[in-house]
């Protein structure tokens, strides 16, 4: 059988779409609780531990999302475009991910010792193979996820993940003052997988069960094992940064590089991922109807475009106030790698967008041929900046490759695939003359004088009010998907 959507009746779509925009808000709402909490927890940890153990931690992060990009090879996403009932391959999905996940990390545990010194800091090898130990409980809760996805039940998952995000950064912030130095991020973040993988067991419609049906995991594999294979190149391009600045600069610029870095993934962990635990199931429902998915995907670049872009700017234009206010004036240097940074953010929200959308076409060639060109150009690009320029070369000539190689690249794919360069310049304008708006208000505010907290409040209040104007201007779009719907 294969692993494509079967697309919904007209008849039901009025249905599916309210339960999908449901699933959406409860999604939506839990990603912003949970980073409005982990930020307030992760400035608490950045001033005790400092930049040296942060960047220890960083280390042994990078190793654990490299496998995470792999470890149960793609075949938890079979259960969300499955076209029968989910329940009939779940226990092949659930052996296949713990067995995989179990090989990846005894690799992980025997290679540590190599992939610290190649990072830069041969102290983390203990680090990473605690952290390492994420890498089996993503396999145990891969299917139970994908299930509760499918379901569009992104109400259980919130409370799941919020558990988890507090167990975490709780335990964190206690071996922190103990005085545990980066192994209490470590072990924290293992308690809060585990906290949360009880709970995903239990919410997940089915719960756990193992099972194996040798044909099912065939069309699994077929299915999964590109994906995983463009998820590995997508890893490497996306945390390629990471792997350079580490091995060039070593830990402590590695920890000013990985805190700018999650204040600029504040709007694609904000708005971005909650858009894409929602839209593939989505779009996948229109396969009977080309242009509707076409429409819907040009009305989400418009949506997200109009709350990121003003967002993203923002990161940049007052990333010298943002550091000094939150984190202090030992963790200065980060302000100019998010003045890139943030910048950055916006680009790879779209990207993920694209990425999404061929997924759903079955397109998977150009997402894979995207991101090898991606690591390609970027990987000796990164390199010769970070070791010539040092950390702020870093991060600008990831920006520039972004937009003059890749950008260019995935407006060529969607030409192909039907979908104008101008009908997504016509969605993305207005969102970006609001993000310039944004910016020249901080640059103003600055240049002006005012203190920290007073640039911020300003530029801040100019954001808000950016996006709501966008938003309104956007209700004939919010019709059109209701349309579509």
């Amino acid at each position: 059988m294969s692993v494509e959507e079967r697309p919904a009746p007209v008849a039901e779509r009025p249905a599916f779409f309210a339960k999908a925009a449901r699933a959406l808000g409860w999604s939506m709402a839990s990603t912003i609780i949970n980073r409005l909490s982990t930020l307030a927890i992760g400035i608490a940890l950045a001033r005790i531990l400092g930049p040296d153990a942060f960047g220890t931690f960083a280390v042994a992060l990078v190793v654990l999302l490299a496998v995470l990009s792999f470890n149960e090879l793609g075949v938890s996403l079979a259960i969300v475009r499955w076209p029968g009932d989910p329940r009939e391959i779940a226990p092949t999905v659930a052996t296949l991910s713990v067995l995989t996940s179990t090989l990846v990390y005894g690799g992980l545990f025997l290679g540590a010792p190599l992939l610290a010194r190649v990072l830069g800091d041969p102290g983390s090898t203990a680090v990473i193979r605690i952290l390492g130990l994420s890498v089996i409980v993503s396999g145990l809760v891969a299917t139970p996820v994908a299930l509760l996805q499918r379901a569009f039940r992104q109400d259980r998952k919130a409370v799941a993940d919020l558990v988890t995000n507090w167990t975490s950064a709780l335990a964190s912030i206690g071996l922190a003052l103990a005085g545990n130095g980066a192994m209490s991020l470590a072990l924290g973040q293992l308690a809060g997988s585990l906290a949360g993988a009880v709970l995903f067991g239990i919410f997940a419609p089915q719960g756990l069960r193992f099972g194996f049906d040798p044909a099912k995991a065939r069309a699994l594999l077929r299915f999964g094992l590109p994906l995983a294979g463009s998820s590995i190149v997508l890893f490497a391009t996306t945390n390629l940064d990471r792997v350079v600045v580490g091995a060039t600069l070593g830990p402590t610029a590695l920890g000013y590089y990985v805190l700018a870095l999650q204040l600029a993934t504040w709007p694609v962990t904000v708005f971005s991922q909650p858009v894409r635990a929602v839209v593939p199931a989505a779009l996948a429902r229109l396969h009977d109807d080309p242009p509707a998915m076409r429409r819907s995907f040009l009305a989400a670049v418009a949506l997200l475009g109009s709350v990121t872009l003003p967002a993203c700017l923002l990161l940049a234009a007052a990333s010298d106030a943002l550091i000094r206010f939150l984190y202090g004036d030992v963790w200065q240097p980060a302000a100019g790698v998010l003045l890139w940074l943030g910048p950055l953010a916006a680009l790879r929200i779209l990207f993920e967008l694209c990425y999404d959308y061929f997924v759903v076409i079955a397109d998977t060639r150009v997402v894979l041929n995207v991101q090898v060109v991606w690591f390609v150009v970027l990987l000796p690009s990164l390199y010769a900046a970070g070791t010539l320029a040092g950390l702020q070369a870093a991060a600008a000539v990831q920006f520039a490759v972004a937009l003059l190689v890749i950008f260019p690249l995935y407006l060529t794919a969607l030409r192909r695939a039907g979908i104008r360069t101008l009908s997504v310049a016509a969605r993305l304008g207005p969102p970006l003359l609001g993000a310039v708006a944004v910016v020249l208000v901080a640059l103003l505010m600055a240049r002006a004088g005012a203190i920290d907290l007073v640039v911020l409040a300003v530029a801040g209040v100019t954001t808000l009010a950016a996006i709501g104007l966008l938003g309104y201007r956007l209700r004939g779009v919010i019709r059109e998907l209701k349309t579509v719907g």
